[in-house]
């Protein structure tokens, strides 16, 4: 994954910001026309997500394959948000880790379910499938945040899925088996979030 936005982006700071994600500023922002992976991957996801008329015994996968991922979905629909929460956790988690060169030959693609299902991926794509998978059980989009962060521990970009639960921030993890409470991890600093509603800049608290 590309690792940062461009430093200019650092001029859209707010001086006032409520200390939320990680114990970090949350300064609202308003454009998303910038961010193309993700406007394209909420597209491509209306578009490619759906299961067609395809031949489900073959070996290769296709859109039938999806049914699996509905499948599933539908077989925790009645459990209690918790629970599905942790669900969907396991059940992304369950893939291999595969970088997006090695997937895609590109840097940096955000793939869409079918896609991760059927060539894993990387942190993003993980969190992505959580975050759409969620969004089908009923889950409001304006509750989850697709974080973009860094690793002091790895030094490294990572991105988790961040949902706001109960007075709550649960972080959905592909480095983590648990769904655990933002305020449990110290060593993720968050640089900006997005959903379908908005984004936010994250700075430093005080």
């Amino acid at each position: 994954m590309r690792p940062f936005l461009p430093l200019l982006l650092l001029c859209c700071l707010s001086p006032v910001a409520a200390a939320e994600l990680f114990g970090y500023r949350d300064v609202p922002q308003q454009d998303v026309s910038m961010f193309e992976q993700w406007l394209g991957v909420l597209e491509r996801h209306l578009l490619e997500d759906r299961p067609e008329a395809e031949d489900c015994s073959s070996p290769e996968f296709n859109s039938c394959h999806l049914h699996e991922w509905q499948e599933f979905l539908a077989s925790i629909r009645d459990l209690p948000r918790g629970e599905q929460i942790r669900a969907v956790n396991r059940y992304a988690n369950r893939k291999d880790y595969v970088l997006d060169i090695d997937n895609y030959g590109v840097e940096d693609y955000w793939a869409v379910v079918h896609e991760f299902l059927a060539n894993h991926g990387d942190c993003e794509d993980y969190a992505l499938t959580k975050l759409f998978s969620l969004k089908w059980l009923g889950y409001p989009v304006e509750r989850m945040r697709l974080v973009i962060l860094q690793d002091t521990n790895l030094r490294v970009p990572h991105a988790v899925l961040a949902v706001y639960r109960d007075e709550r921030i649960l972080i959905l993890d592909n480095q983590i088996d648990q769904v655990v409470d933002h305020h449990s991890i110290l060593h993720y600093v968050p640089v900006y979030s997005i959903n379908e509603t908005g984004w936010w800049l994250h700075a430093p608290a005080g």
